[in-house]
């Protein structure tokens, strides 16, 4: 498990010291906005296509770990690109590669990291994952003061050395997925996808996991800006925002399996779809600091409860050779491809119905209770 925490905290911190600063550094290098969009749109596009074919080389190679320290490497590589790079052609080509090997890493490791849980006692899952989180804040409070004493293009060298070591680290990890036959590895070649689909747990749970965690994305984009309208200072904003990244860390860390095991992981989705429906029904009502300081934790319920559940199921009803495609699939198909979906229709939505709008969140977590209801973890991993 140690293994596992420093490859954790060393790729979160990479993405914890760029993602809030990606957008002021294009702007530096002569980006309009219009023109950023154009290139974090392309960078999010090409997500979706990148991250299953990165977790299917994982699976047909039977050596994820290598496939991981692979792309970690890589991105690390093109990461450096940016430091010269100006104008939108070649910022946006610099973006789709980054993207394009990024996407794999982190389910990859999730496969890896869930692979050593099952075979290892002691060994928890969550506690990987909340290093993670935690290392994200870290990165980007590193990054923060970086940028405020030497400008904006030391993002470049803290994410590519963060990467670096990350992409060592990911060499060192145990390759404990890689546990399927030739012969079974051979059968799903072909359809992957369609082998997975083909799972009635799992196409339940992807469909849990994208309402549930599509309803996210209204929030990541505007509730700060509701918040700020409605006369909450900067300061206030960031204390909310905090609370809800300490939950998600304390759920990883202390609560999640407790609950997954007395709930099993159905009923913790249904608690995960109740939270988000309290959650986005108060934010639909009010902005007041108080309320908020009572429902921004349930983030740790709403995420972090939900992403151990399908960790869990994942982990049980997917054949042992298909676990990085489908950790990826969850990851950038259910999770992003839903969250994108979404994205692109709250600014209409936000911008007709207000913080109304929240309550279609809170309907897309209350589709998602009678198709949790149905999900059940059988004994054991199945066959391919």
């Amino acid at each position: 498990m140690p293994r596992f925490l420093v490859l954790y905290a060393a790729m979160f911190a990479a993405f914890g010291a760029t993602a809030p600063f990606m957008p002021g550094l294009l702007a530096q290098d002569g980006l309009q906005a219009d023109a950023i969009g154009v290139v974090l749109a392309g960078g999010t596009a090409i997500r979706l296509l990148a991250g299953p074919m990165g977790g299917r080389l994982a699976d047909r190679t039977g050596w994820p770990s290598g496939v991981l320290g692979g792309f970690t490497a890589a991105a690390a590589v093109i990461a450096l690109a940016y430091a010269p790079a100006r104008g939108l052609p070649v910022l946006l080509l610099i973006s789709v590669a980054h993207a394009s090997v990024l996407a794999p890493l982190t389910p990859i490791a999730d496969a890896l990291a869930l692979g050593s849980a099952q075979d290892k006692p002691g060994f928890e899952y969550g506690w990987v994952r909340a290093a993670g989180s935690a290392a994200f804040i870290v990165g980007t409070l590193v990054a923060g003061q970086c940028v405020s004493r030497t400008g904006l293009g030391v993002i470049v060298w803290l994410n590519a050395g963060l990467l670096a070591v990350a992409a060592c680290l990911a060499w060192l990890v145990p390759n404990r997925v890689a546990g399927a036959k030739a012969t079974e590895r051979a059968a799903a070649a072909s359809s992957p996808i369609r082998t997975l689909l083909r799972i009635p747990m799992f196409r339940r749970l992807m469909i849990v996991a994208a309402l549930i965690g599509g309803s996210h994305a209204l929030h990541d984009g505007f509730e700060v800006i509701r918040w700020r309208a409605a006369g909450l200072s900067a300061s206030q904003s960031s204390v909310l925002w905090a609370m809800s990244v300490a939950a998600e860390v304390a759920v990883f860390l202390f609560f999640g399996r407790r609950l997954l095991d007395r709930l099993g992981p159905g009923k913790a989705m249904m608690l995960s779809a109740t939270a988000g429906i309290v959650r986005w029904g108060t934010a639909a009502q009010t902005a007041w600091f108080p309320a908020m300081a009572l429902v921004e934790p349930l983030h740790g319920l709403t995420f972090a409860l939900l992403h151990l559940a399908c960790m869990d199921m994942i982990e049980t009803v997917v054949p042992a050779n298909l676990a990085a495609t489908a950790q990826t699939f969850y990851a950038t198909i259910a999770m992003g491809a839903m969250a994108a979906a979404v994205t692109l229709v709250s600014g209409p939505l936000y911008g007709t119905f207000g913080a109304e709008a929240f309550w279609a969140m809170a309907a897309m977590c209350a589709l998602a209770l009678p198709i949790a209801r149905g999900i059940t973890l059988p004994r054991r991993r199945p066959a391919a």
